[in-house]
């Protein structure tokens, strides 16, 4: 990815093959900038040292909390999960989303399970630069 290219996000859904496996598509200081279409439920989890933001592109997603109510998303609006905080993402119907998350955030932050995708498969090309 070039430092001077514009970023599709059209162009970057492409890329995107299977629900809740997100592709790195820029990078701003330490945030990686992902897409991902999310359908049906992911899994609770937590990242200890890190907020993860959802910005709600198309569909709409919920986001379960525990102990606390769950946030409603419709398209153009963003939560940030602050970090600590066991979170659930589900989407009763294909959801497009943009994440904005630390580059040392796991994909399902506390578990490990079989939708568990490394950083560099969200990358991409395994040079470790992301691919628009």
């Amino acid at each position: 990815m070039s430092d001077t290219s514009a970023v599709s996000l059209a162009a970057a859904f492409e890329g995107v093959t299977d629900h809740w496996t997100p592709r790195v598509v820029g990078r701003v200081n330490d945030q990686y900038v992902k897409v991902a279409t999310l359908l049906g439920e992911f899994v609770w989890h937590a990242h200890d040292r890190e907020d993860e933001l959802f910005l709600v592109l198309e569909g709409h997603l919920v986001i379960q909390l525990e102990g606390q109510p769950d946030v409603h998303l419709d398209a153009g609006e963003f939560f940030v999960v602050p970090a600590g905080v066991r979170h659930n993402p589900v989407a009763e119907q294909e959801v497009r989303v943009v994440l904005i998350e630390t580059v040392t955030t796991a994909h399902t932050g506390d578990v490990e399970d079989e939708r568990t995708v490394s950083i560099a498969t969200q990358l991409g090309d395994g040079s470790g630069e992301a691919v628009a």
